[in-house]
């Protein structure tokens, strides 16, 4: 299969590039080379390469900073998504979108997870513009796949774990305070990486979730991420509201992949071995570009 991949220098967009390539011909594209707000340029790269599926990563992931960049967050996460479902519906190929956890209230009690098919209902400017890049392809065309995840971390570009290991070694004394009453799945991006290239072998449609098994807090995930690279450090449990964000978050992140499972598709491991495999393979370079930083 031919697969155009926008996003592709992002955390995600990067695992995907290498996990893809092993079977099929990838177009890789960041914002240089393709601005999914552009619609023009949009139909333009479509037409020109013809791909059967069109895999989109790109996405303004800055929820605090959506808040305050609210014109650039909706073109990226809405208007974007949207001219990338107009595209895909002329040339007759498929788009698969990564949206997130955020198109939730959040409200339902831990451990119940979120369904697809359950209300949604965004508390964060973040995550209304994820639902509208959501309703933007579902009115446009019936050739998608939205695969909603959560609390991505990978070997590539900035995320909660890497922020926490560069705080632990700039001062292993100074306690740093870890929200412990947020609940969700710790994700690998290169594991998500594996299941979008399953869903697409497998010519999948509609809504799905794909986030690890297993659930947890964030001060959970840093003990145990700083834990198994044999960082000591005075991480320390706190309330949200002992650590006010200028977004909203959801309290429940859990999703459950149910329709991976009924389709025999969900490659997701639990949070916990697949930190243990991620450590395991990127522990010592995590340890030296933390260290240079530092």
């Amino acid at each position: 299969m031919k697969i155009l991949l926008t996003g592709g220098k992002g955390q995600l967009g990067r695992d995907c590039f290498e996990v893809l390539q092993e079977k099929h011909e990838v177009i890789g594209t960041g914002l240089s080379d393709l601005d999914i707000t552009d619609l023009r340029a949009v139909s333009e790269a479509v037409r020109e390469h013809s791909p059967d599926f069109v895999l989109n990563c790109a996405a303004f992931t800055q929820v605090d900073a959506c808040e305050t960049e609210r014109e650039a967050a909706f073109q990226v996460n809405a208007v974007g998504p949207g001219n990338l479902a107009r595209a895909v519906e002329q040339s007759g190929s498929w788009l698969v979108h990564v949206s997130t956890d955020y198109v939730f209230d959040g409200h339902k009690a831990p451990p119940q997870p979120y369904l697809e098919d359950d209300a949604t209902g965004p508390v964060s400017y973040y995550g209304r513009t994820k639902l509208a890049g959501e309703l933007a392809i579902q009115n446009t065309t019936h050739r998608y796949m939205i695969v909603r995840t959560a609390w991505l971390y990978g070997r590539h570009g900035k995320n909660f774990l890497k922020t926490i290991l560069r705080l632990a070694l700039a001062n292993p004394t100074k306690p740093i305070k870890v929200v412990h009453d947020q609940f969700g799945s710790l994700t690998w991006s290169y594991r998500l990486a594996q299941q979008l290239a399953a869903l697409l072998d497998a010519g999948g449609q509609g809504i799905y979730h794909a986030t690890a098994e297993g659930y947890c807090t964030w001060y959970e995930a840093a003990a145990y991420f700083l834990a198994r690279l044999g960082v000591s450090s005075q991480v320390i449990p706190c309330t949200t509201a002992e650590y006010p964000t200028v977004a909203v978050r959801p309290i429940n992140s859990i999703l459950e992949n149910r329709r991976l499972k009924e389709a025999g598709l969900n490659l997701m491991g639990h949070w916990q071995r697949d930190l243990e495999e991620f450590v395991t393979r990127h522990g010592d370079v995590l340890l030296r570009e933390a260290r240079a930083i530092v």
